[in-house]
């Protein structure tokens, strides 16, 4: 066998075994997500950010939980609206979760249009993140709420939370670290978090740290900041 035949047996033996790791890594990752939904009952509360078009919703909502759900993306919302409609125990929110109330540009996929469906998972209101449009008149303005104001207010109202499930293509980042900062964690039964450091490498270091302290107070089973 040649060395350049050798290099490409080696290289598709590489894409497997990656490939490999993410179907475990998904399986696991789902499976947590299941266990976790599986002991929720009616009258319980839960939020879905980043709920794009409504398969971690539409799992958290045949509980009878109480469900908001957050969506930034036009074209996803659209599709979840669709789905949900007249589901009564879901609140379906077209907005993005940040730290301050207001309005944010949202950036698509630079192939976006290829796959409306499959690429609007990677819409992301933080700027510099790999594989994105960095065309201006790309930018779509939306509202943000300030979630953590909006904890506070569902935590007063109903005692505690049962599940905060979050994937927000980075912006869980600036969330996360004040939500750590004020206990926001505590009254909150289960947090599942994909974090997105390998998108954002200038904040990995950030990323890094914020993991760390949160190590050192919750367990996995509580707060689970490497979801997927």
């Amino acid at each position: 066998m040649d060395q350049a035949t050798q290099e490409g047996y080696e290289e598709k033996l590489r894409k497997l075994r990656r490939k490999l790791k993410r179907h475990v890594r998904d399986a696991h990752s789902q499976g947590f997500m299941l266990g976790a939904a599986a002991m929720l009952r009616p009258g319980d509360v839960v939020i879905d950010c980043g709920a794009n078009v409504g398969d971690v919703t539409a799992e958290l909502a045949a509980t009878g939980a109480t469900v908001h759900c957050f969506e930034p993306d036009p074209y996803a919302f659209s599709m979840l609206h669709n789905r949900f409609a007249e589901t009564p125990n879901v609140t379906m929110h077209n907005k993005a979760v940040g730290i301050e109330a207001g309005t944010i540009g949202l950036m698509r996929s630079a192939s976006f249009d290829d796959d409306p469906k499959g690429n609007s998972v990677m819409s992301t209101t933080l700027p510099g993140g790999r594989g994105m449009s960095a065309e201006a008149d790309g930018v779509i303005d939306v509202e943000v709420i300030d979630f953590p104001a909006f904890l506070d207010g569902l935590i007063k109202e109903h005692g505690d939370i049962a599940m905060l499930k979050m994937d927000i293509e980075g912006a869980e980042l600036d969330i996360i670290e004040v939500m750590d900062q004020r206990a926001l964690f505590d009254p909150i039964r289960v947090t599942l978090v994909e974090t997105h450091e390998r998108k954002f490498p200038n904040l990995r270091p950030r990323f890094r740290a914020l993991k760390s302290r949160v190590a050192e107070k919750y367990s996995t089973s509580k707060v689970n900041l490497d979801w997927i």
